[in-house]
């Protein structure tokens, strides 16, 4: 950015029974002097969601309350926000989480960028109220973010647990999104975050990142966020898929992009064998597998993974519970802290 365009943001939350947070989330937004305006969409809820969000208006007329009759998906929720709202820059936050004071000013000191995100503390719901004074702060260190570099870092490995670089949460320019025709992808229920960042990326998107931290993002012991569909996993790696039939793109980027198609396809395969294993029993499901050659590493190699799993130790600062209330830990690493003054 420079000093003459204009820094007023818009925040859009996409919320699904979040009742519970969805005050803390809204307030969070309303606190800083930057956002414009707050795009709520309540995605079918069944408890009282909208209501609450209403009830968190501060009267300055920034807030805008949606509401979905059915459930339709947060990628569908937030074009939704963003068709609603005018504001140049979007920022994204999730329901359960929160803005961490002075975010924004922050991420607008940087220049030069089309998407631009600041690092992730992951908190236990039960630190929340003390989070802000056991932050670290850490010096910006900007750094611009590639295709490959983007790809690669959301490619989970055995562990490390769910440590994507994908649970960034970027403030980004709205032209470029409408230069590029750029919205989420509502057919994704899994990924929609990395299918429009990875895009982005592929239509020539400066990316930048800064170890400052602003967001919270709240780690509940019953979270159901790592479950999904096995038909998302499959709609993941065909959206891999359709960016490297419909993008030009060097050597280095589709092979990034491969990667990842294959990461998330061994994993639909695995998941397909356990389906067709609970639904129709072993002997239908290793008929399938031996039917599948490309697939049976996959298959069986996550099996014994699984069974497995007990023996590794989990190293990941991403949503999994933390352990202790208050305990705190981040998705970018390597950040040193700035000198106490």
């Amino acid at each position: 950015m420079t000093a003459t365009e204009p820094t007023r943001v818009c925040v859009i939350i996409a919320a699904k029974n979040a009742a519970e947070t969805i005050g803390r989330a809204i307030a969070s937004a309303l606190a800083e002097p930057e956002v414009a305006e707050i795009v709520v969409v309540d995605d079918g809820s069944t408890d009282n969601t909208a209501a609450v969000a209403r009830a968190a208006d501060d009267g300055t007329g920034r807030l805008i309350v949606e509401c979905f009759e059915e459930n339709r998906g947060p990628a569908a929720a937030r074009n939704h926000a963003m068709a609603v709202s005018k504001a140049p820059l979007v920022a994204v936050l999730d329901a359960d989480d929160f803005f961490f004071p002075g975010r924004f000013r922050q991420l607008l000191a940087q220049a030069e960028w089309d998407f631009i995100a600041d690092n992730i503390a992951f908190i236990d719901a039960e630190g929340v109220p003390d989070a802000y004074d056991k932050i670290g702060r850490f010096a910006p260190r900007p750094r611009f973010l590639d295709l490959v570099g983007f790809v690669d870092g959301n490619i989970s490995r055995r562990g490390l647990r769910r440590g994507e670089i994908g649970f960034l949460k970027p403030l980004m320019r709205r032209s470029f999104l409408d230069t590029h025709r750029l919205r989420y992808n509502e057919t994704l229920r899994l990924g929609e975050d990395y299918d429009l960042y990875a895009r982005a990326l592929a239509r020539g998107a400066r990316y930048k990142i800064i170890h400052s931290c602003g967001y919270g993002a709240v780690v509940r012991r019953d979270s159901l966020s790592g479950s999904h569909r096995t038909i998302d996993l499959r709609r993941l790696y065909e959206a891999d898929q359709a960016i490297l039939a419909e993008t030009p793109l060097d050597s280095n980027a589709k092979a990034a992009l491969r990667r990842h198609e294959r990461h998330v396809r061994d994993r639909y395969e695995l998941r397909h064998f356990l389906d067709l294993k609970n639904s129709k029993g072993l002997a239908a499901a290793l008929g399938y597998a031996l039917c599948r050659p490309d697939a049976l590493a996959a298959i069986f190699g996550g099996i014994f993974a699984d069974k497995t799993e007990h023996l590794r130790r989990f190293r990941s600062p991403a949503p999994v519970a933390l352990g202790g209330a208050g305990d705190l830990r981040y998705l970018l690493d390597g950040a040193p802290p700035e000198q106490a003054e």
